[in-house]
């Protein structure tokens, strides 16, 4: 088992995706590696089909350094060159149709829409949707749907599916019944596991570690925020990434959500170029207080009402303003 298959309708799904007769597979913005290598797997069937595909994201404008050696990037095209009519237009990893960015608008020149996700707060914006809430991963969710339509898996396809597996379970802290499982299925294709992950998670520049170090520095812990539960939040200001990739602030939530006197992780990362507004990506992560207490916070909820959305356990939004003007808008929602 990769998913619990629970009210999950794969039939559908694998009945758009028999009969296109060309596809657009659209990852959500800021593109992480389950929903780059999820798009990246389903358009390598999709070539294998000889079935017209094209992958794209709104934003960066160039894909991220730890994505590009993900197989099947010769399918990726720029925002620009994604046709605004397609017969099925396929979103992988997106809870709504916001976290398509300027992209969104090609919803409207669709056949059909299939969106394929995993995230509770799915709005269940297309006109089939492919959810499984308990999955791991989208990646966990494409296998299941690879299965139920008969197409094999190879390496290339696999090396995708794993680095979605292994990013959204936090190399592998984060677990469902039938992970492992699945990672050893993929592993068996001949894959380098532990260079996939290496590449992703665990190479950063120089510069890194000196940016970390100002960020860091600049954390607030608040052991009352959420009744008890505490927050500790962090602010990577657009200056902090001067000499360094915007995706290497994605780390930095994972370090801060370390704090044993807090049940809740925050960062607001400033996006790039700054204007008047200021614009923030925001990470929220929770725990629970040990070990099958179950008693974390839902920050799915949190990231709903200001906008955003995910899973119980880590979720995000995007929001404007100054730095306090910011936080004290989710003090004020954990209240």
């Amino acid at each position: 088992m990769t998913t619990t298959g629970a009210a999950v309708d794969y039939a559908a799904a694998v009945r758009v995706l028999d009969t296109a007769r060309s596809v657009t597979v659209l990852c959500h913005i800021q593109p992480d590696a389950d929903t780059l290598g999820s798009g990246l797997a389903l358009a390598q069937v999709l070539d294998r089909r000889g079935v017209p595909v094209r992958v794209s994201f709104a934003e960066p404008a160039e894909l991220p350094y730890a994505l590009r050696t993900l197989p099947g990037s010769r399918l990726l095209v720029p925002p620009a060159e994604v046709p605004a009519e397609v017969d099925v237009l396929v979103t992988v990893d997106c809870g709504s149709a916001g976290r398509l960015g300027a992209l969104a608008d090609r919803l409207a020149g669709a056949g059909i829409t299939l969106v394929i996700d995993h995230h509770r707060s799915n709005t269940r914006f297309g006109a089939v949707n492919l959810i499984d809430p308990d999955a791991v991963s989208t990646a966990s969710v494409l296998t299941a749907l690879l299965d139920r339509w008969q197409e094999p898996i190879d390496a290339d396809i696999a090396h995708c599916l794993f680095a979605g597996l292994a990013t959204d379970s936090g190399s592998f802290r984060w677990v469902t019944p039938g992970t492992h499982a699945l990672a050893e299925r993929l592993l068996a294709t001949g894959i380098d596991g532990g260079a996939i992950t290496r590449t992703l998670m665990d190479t950063h520049p120089f510069a890194w570690l000196q940016m970390l170090s100002t960020v860091l520095a600049s954390a607030r812990l608040e052991p009352e925020a959420h009744g008890g539960t505490g927050l500790v939040a962090a602010f990577v200001l657009a200056t902090d990434l001067d000499g360094v990739r915007q995706e290497e602030a994605e780390s930095v939530v994972d370090i801060v959500r370390a704090t044993a006197e807090a049940g809740i992780a925050a960062v607001f990362k400033e996006a790039r170029p700054v204007d008047e507004r200021r614009r923030w990506t925001v990470s929220l992560r929770s725990k629970d207080s040990g070990p099958g207490t179950d008693d974390g916070a839902d920050v799915a909820a949190i990231a709903t009402r200001l906008g955003g959305g995910g899973h119980r356990y880590a979720a995000g939004y995007t929001t404007y303003g100054e730095p306090e003007e910011i936080l004290g808008r989710l003090r004020t929602v954990l209240a």
